[in-house]
């Protein structure tokens, strides 16, 4: 199993940064471009909340697939999870994690813990291509977050 960790400093209140993280509209505005990516079931727009799945279809290495997952944790405005029910991975959680760090200041830090399947290429794929390219997916959408949230 990989784990990846990413950590940003928004110029925004907690609610607010929690609320967008957790806001189908503004996923789909924040992610890659080229994957496409797009709500298709579950929650399709607005905000997400406990208990609640969406179904993300979205390219990634030129394979159109989707990805159903459910949130197993919430407790607004600090943490959220979101685990995969259905999807490419064997597993798949992502901790959403926020805290105050000052006047109007938030740390929002994301833990991405995923095993792909197909056993010993499975586990050779994660470590050569898919740690570095999912930390390059949270870094890249986590700062166009930031983006939005500071205008």
């Amino acid at each position: 199993m990989i784990e990846v960790t990413t950590e940003i400093t928004i110029h925004a209140s907690i609610e607010r940064c929690f609320d967008y993280a957790r806001d189908i509209d503004v996923h789909t505005q924040t992610v890659w471009q080229h994957t496409r990516e797009r709500a298709v079931a579950g929650v399709t727009t607005g905000r997400i909340g406990a208990g609640d799945t969406v179904t993300f279809q979205a390219t990634h290495f030129g394979v159109r697939q989707k990805l159903k997952s459910r949130i197993v944790q919430f407790e607004r405005p600090f943490l959220f999870v979101d685990q995969m029910e259905k999807g490419a991975f064997k597993s798949m959680r992502h901790e959403h994690h926020f805290s105050v760090i000052g006047d109007q200041m938030t740390c929002m830090r994301d833990t991405l813990r995923f095993e792909a399947p197909l056993g010993l290429l499975g586990w050779a794929t994660e470590r050569l291509v898919l740690k570095r390219y999912m930390q390059a997916f949270l870094e890249d959408r986590n700062r166009k977050l930031k983006v939005i949230l500071e205008q």
